[in-house]
C-alpha cells in the first residue's frame, strides 16, 4: 500500500527506562532530566551514531513547570553537546507522541536529516503542579471552557455512563491488561525495549540506597473478584476505580528518527517507518473517546482499514475509554495492547506516546514480518491522536 521514498521518516531505534511506581517507587527521587539520560543513550548506542550528529530533540512532558530547562539538562548530562538544540512540547497525554511527530514533521520539511522525539514524566514529583496556576474566572462562563476544567476520573465516569459501560466490562479489561502485562514480562518480552535506570532512593527511615531498575513496577497479579471490590475512586455510586484506571507512574522514552536517505547514507537500520498521524479534537467532558475519533480519520487518511493493522496500542487511561474504542470501532481483542497497556503498565503523561512507540516496535519485531501498528490515545481537553507506523520486515 506504500512505497518507499528516500524522504520517508524512519524510526532508527525506540527505547524507554522501566515504568517506575508514582509516589512510592524507585523514581520517587530522580528528576525528569535523570530519566531522559539512560533513553537518549540507549537509542543513540543502538544505532551508533554520535551525540554531536543530532540536529533536534523534541521532549513530551506535562507535569514538570521547566520542561524546557529539564530538557536542556537531561540532553547535557546524557553527552549530547550544546550545539544540538532541543524543545519541549504538552499536548497532555499524547506529549510523548506529539514529540515524536514533531521531530518526523521536522525530517519531512528539510529541516533537519536525524533527530530524537522523546517524553519524560515524573508524577511524584510533579504531579500538581499545575493546580497552583491561577484559572481565568471567564472560563467559568463558557460551557465547554468550563468542561476542560472537569477532572480527568470524572470524564471516565461520563463515557461509562453514556455509551453504557458496566463496571464489570471495565474490570475484565483491566484484568486483561494486567494478565497480559505479567506475562510479558515473565517471558522477557520487555527486556529489548527497557534501557536499565541506575538511581538512587530514600527509604522511610531517611538512608539512601542506589538502585538498578530494569523491571515495570506496576504489574502485580489480580483477580476479577479482587477488581470487583475495589470503591469507586472518582464518585459515589461510580464504575472507574483505582484497579481499572491507569497508574501514577514515572517513566521516559526516546525514539531516534531519521529520514531515509540519511539512514541509508549512515548504514542505520529502519525498524520501522512513519505512515501517518491524526489528531482530532472531541468534547472535554468525554475526552476518553478520542482514540474512537482519531484512528477512524488516521485510517482515511492512509487508506488502510481495521483489518490491515496487526497491533493497536491503545493508552488505557481508563479501562471505560479503552474499552468503549475498542468496542466502537470493532477492533479484535487480541489486537489491543498485546502486552497489556497503562493500567498494568502505568501512564508517565509525557512519556507515554513514545514508550508506546517503543513497545509495538519490539513487538512486531517479535512476529518476525512486516506489518502496521497505530499508536493511540485519548487526552485531557478533549483530544485523540493515532500514527501509523510500518514495521518494514526483519532486515
Amino acid at each position: 500500500k506504500f512505497s518507499d521514498s528516500p524522504d520517508d521518516v524512519v524510526i532508527v531505534s525506540a527505547r524507554r527506562t522501566p515504568i517506575a511506581k508514582g509516589g512510592r517507587g524507585s523514581f520517587k527521587d530522580t528528576f525528569t532530566d535523570d530519566l531522559l539520560v539512560p533513553v537518549f543513550q540507549a537509542v543513540l548506542q543502538e544505532a551508533k551514531v554520535a551525540p554531536a550528529d543530532v540536529q533536534d530533540i523534541c521532549v513530551g512532558n506535562v507535569g514538570d513547570p521547566r520542561p524546557a530547562v529539564s530538557a536542556r539538562t537531561g540532553q547535557f548530562f546524557s553527552g549530547i553537546p550544546e550545539t544540538t538544540p532541543i524543545h519541549s512540547v504538552n499536548r497532555q497525554c499524547s506529549s510523548g507522541l506529539q514529540a515524536c511527530m514533531t521531530i518526523a514533521g521536522a525530517i519531512k520539511t528539510g529541516q533537519i536529516d536525524l533527530g530524537i522525539g522523546a517524553g519524560v514524566e515524573s508524577m511524584s514529583m510533579h504531579r500538581n503542579t499545575s493546580s497552583l496556576a491561577p484559572i481565568n474566572p471567564s472560563v467559568f462562563e463558557h460551557d465547554l471552557a468550563r468542561q476542560v476544567l472537569i477532572p480527568m476520573g470524572m470524564t471516565s465516569e461520563n463515557v461509562a455512563e453514556k455509551f453504557g459501560i458496566t463496571r464489570e466490562e471495565q474490570d475484565k479489561f483491566a484484568l486483561l491488561s494486567q494478565q497480559r502485562a505479567g506475562k510479558a514480562q515473565q517471558t522477557g518480552a520487555f527486556n529489548k525495549e527497557i534501557a536499565p535506570v541506575t538511581t538512587k532512593v530514600t527509604d522511610k527511615d531517611g538512608n539512601e540506597h542506589t538502585v538498578t531498575v530494569s523491571k515495570d513496577e506496576g504489574v502485580r497479579p489480580t483477580t476479577l473478584e479482587k477488581l470487583l471490590k475495589l470503591k469507586p475512586a472518582f464518585k459515589e455510586g461510580g464504575s472507574t476505580t483505582a484497579g481499572n484506571s491507569s497508574q501514577v507512574s514515572d517513566g521516559a522514552a526516546a525514539v531516534l528518527m531519521a529520514r531515509r536517505s540519511e539512514a541509508a547514507r549512515r548504514g542505520l537500520r529502519v525498524f520501522g517507518v512513519v505512515r501517518g498521524y491524526a489528531v482530532v479534537g472531541c468534547p472535554p467532558d468525554i475526552m476518553g473517546i478520542g482514540p474512537a475519533v482519531a484512528i477512524p480519520e488516521l485510517l482515511k487518511k492512509t487508506g488502510l482499514t481495521i483489518d490491515d493493522i496487526d497491533v493497536f496500542e491503545i493508552n488505557e487511561a481508563f479501562a471505560s475509554q479503552a474499552y468503549y474504542t475498542v468496542k466502537k470501532l470493532g477492533i479484535p481483542s487480541e489486537k489491543v495492547n498485546p502486552l497489556g497497556g497503562a493500567i498494568a503498565l502505568g501512564h508517565p503523561l509525557g512519556c507515554t506516546g513514545a514508550r508506546q512507540i517503543a513497545t509495538l516496535l519490539h513487538e512486531l519485531e517479535r512476529r518476525g514480518k512486516r506489518a502496521f501498528g497505530v499508536v493511540s490515545m485519548c487526552m485531557g481537553t478533549g483530544m485523540g491522536a493515532a500514527c501509523l507506523i510500518e514495521y518494514p520486515g526483519p532486515a
